[in-house]
């Protein structure tokens, strides 16, 4: 699977951002999908997960009830909608597919991933 990150952008706080990732190569309706994000420096950091059929969600709690994680496997993308940004979600945002079953937090669990796409929220 070949996935390519899309969509971010400079944005002021409190707006929205509303990322894609477009997977080729293997058919993606069958990999479970995430979002991480990762700042110079530190450690990859998980966002959001969602699973092949797009029905159940999983979110760290740094996000929870202002990102939604969603896929149109017709189209073979996955979504990040972020709204309420904040300074710290500044990132560079990765997509990521796993072969695996179930929700997975480590990056290590994730088999394929995209390039990556900067989202800079200024304050």
């Amino acid at each position: 699977v070949q996935l390519q990150a899309y969509g971010g952008g400079l944005v002021q706080a409190g707006g929205s951002l509303r990322l894609s990732c477009a997977a080729s190569g293997r058919p993606f309706g069958s990999y479970p999908m995430a979002w991480f994000r990762q700042v110079s420096g530190k450690a990859r950091e998980f966002v959001a997960t969602i699973n092949w059929i797009g029905d159940s969600t999983f979110y760290a709690d740094s996000v929870k009830g202002r990102f939604t994680i969603s896929r149109d496997n017709a189209k073979n993308t996955v979504y990040l909608q972020m709204n309420s940004l904040k300074p710290e979600d500044t990132a560079v945002y990765y997509c990521a597919a796993t072969s695996g079953r179930g929700f997975f937090t480590s990056p290590y669990n994730y088999d394929y991933w995209g390039q990556g796409t900067q989202v800079t929220v200024s304050s």
